[in-house]
């Protein structure tokens, strides 16, 4: 995986993020981007993210910014820090992909990387390096900070609840025990591991999936909660450990906070629109675009979230929690999207499971072939849009009424079910997202949708990392 840039940042191998790529990226983003005289720097739990950030804090530095190391921490703590400074922030982490990979997120002062600053980026690569000097300062209250944000809100509104946290290597394995007991919540630590596990919350594997049943029965949890590596993305299994869908517990977040205004990408759950209970807009798959789309000048002065199916969560507004005020956030967050549902559970006296079976019955599944290049992945597409037939009969599909074209192709059948074909982002994989009334229907539309893409691209049959909704 050759080293990559896009607003997800800079993504490839480690073997290929050199010192010299790595200080060509930063000082381009600090020269092209807004960064209010500062940069705050944190780090994922990965093997080689220590040297990584060594490296940003040297580059950063020798521009003649000052540089606050926040250590190893959530993601969305150091956005917030970063934010309530008024400067950039970089984040070391490779997301979800594997250890052999890690990579740089990008923040300004106003947040996340958008598209133009992206191009920015880009243009300013290759600049001569500076030969100045300013200060490293630490900062090791910041996670803190980003607690106290949901203590205070959710402080007491889980007395009661047992709840299971799946530690593996999330750079947030503490921090959910110490927020989950603040919040008045028994929690149950387990899984912790001591090498990095590439956790996906949106392709979870079926052995994962197993072992939460089993600790669901085994602890007598109320749920099971966890995060992927850099802790932007939730991860919740109910009662019975049947994972949840990021993109419903967003839905189920936004009901908790009274959102009247619901920003989404096309590949989220259709729940959503069937409630009737928001304005929803749909934008192209990817986090600046629904930060775009929250923009005020867009939405005026609604009280609007913003979601995606990985779970990742953006307020929009100044709410209130159970116990007391939550300020906007407009980043990817993990702690609100598992908060809200669980504390909304306990208030309602319903299991988790119930609470999500109130939304209207859709579910979903997804399923990916890795190792497809971009280019072959398009012109695979392509011959899907000239002739949808045979892929339509081999994942079981009647004949269209409708095609979505805002990210990838998205084909609703007559009858309701949809098939969603894209190219991921930010890897060389192949995403397939299918939506039907039933799970098993879902799940079947998924798996054979995957199977005949993976006859058409020479590729051995898969197992689908599929899931469904509750």
């Amino acid at each position: 995986m050759a080293p990559k840039f896009g607003t997800s940042g800079l993504r490839g191998l480690v073997t290929e993020l050199t010192p010299d790529l790595v200080a060509d990226h930063v000082r381009a983003f600090l020269r092209a981007c807004p960064n209010g005289g500062g940069l705050h720097l944190g780090r994922d739990l990965r093997s080689s993210s220590p040297a990584l950030a060594d490296v940003v804090a040297r580059t950063a530095r020798s521009e003649g910014l000052p540089v606050t190391d926040c250590g190893a921490l959530p993601t969305p703590a150091l956005a917030l820090a970063a934010l309530n400074a008024g400067q950039a922030a970089i984040m070391v982490t490779g997301s979800h992909i594997p250890d052999d990979r890690n990579g740089l997120k990008f923040y300004t002062p106003e947040g996340e990387i958008t598209k133009a600053d992206e191009a920015a980026i880009l243009s300013a690569l290759g600049a001569a390096p500076a030969r100045l000097s300013a200060t490293l300062s630490a900062d090791e209250s910041a996670c803190a900070r980003y607690a106290a944000r949901y203590s205070g809100a959710y402080g007491g509104a889980l007395i009661g609840l047992r709840v299971g946290v799946w530690q593996h290597s999330s750079v947030a394995r503490d921090l959910l025990c110490e927020v989950l007991s603040a919040c008045g919540a028994q929690a149950v630590p387990l899984g912790r591991s001591d090498r990095f596990l590439p956790v996906d919350t949106e392709a979870i594997e079926p052995e994962w999936r197993d072992m939460f049943a089993a600790w669901a029965a085994e602890h007598r949890l109320d749920a099971l909660i966890s995060t992927d590596g850099d802790a932007d993305r939730p991860l919740m299994a109910d009662e019975t450990g049947q994972v949840i869908p990021g993109d419903v517990l967003g839905a189920l977040t936004a009901e908790a906070l009274a959102a009247e205004t619901v920003v989404t990408t096309v590949s989220a759950n259709t729940c959503i629109d069937l409630t009737g209970r928001f304005r929803v807009i749909r934008t192209r798959i990817g986090s600046p675009y629904v930060i775009a789309d929250m923009a005020p000048e867009r939405i005026g002065n609604a009280r609007v979230v913003g979601y995606e199916p990985n779970g990742g969560f953006l307020l929009g507004f100044a709410a209130r929690g159970p116990c007391g005020p939550m300020p906007q956030l407009r980043t990817r967050d993990c702690l609100l999207p598992l908060l809200a549902p669980l504390a909304e559970a306990r208030a309602r006296g319903l299991a988790v499971s119930a609470l999500a079976a109130r939304l209207p019955a859709r579910f979903t599944a997804t399923a990916r072939l890795q190792g497809v290049e971009p280019a072959v992945a398009r012109a695979f597409l392509a011959g899907v849009e000239a002739d949808p037939a045979p892929l339509l009969a081999a994942a079981g599909l009647p004949a269209l009424k409708g095609i979505d074209r805002t990210d990838g192709w998205r084909g609703t059948a007559i009858g309701d079910d949809i098939l969603h074909l894209r190219p991921s982002g930010n890897a060389p994989e192949f995403r397939i997202y299918a939506e039907a009334a039933t799970a098993a229907r879902a799940e079947d539309i998924a798996a054979r949708a995957c199977a005949a893409i993976a006859r058409g691209l020479d590729q051995a049959p898969p197992r689908p990392d599929a899931f469904t909704a509750s």
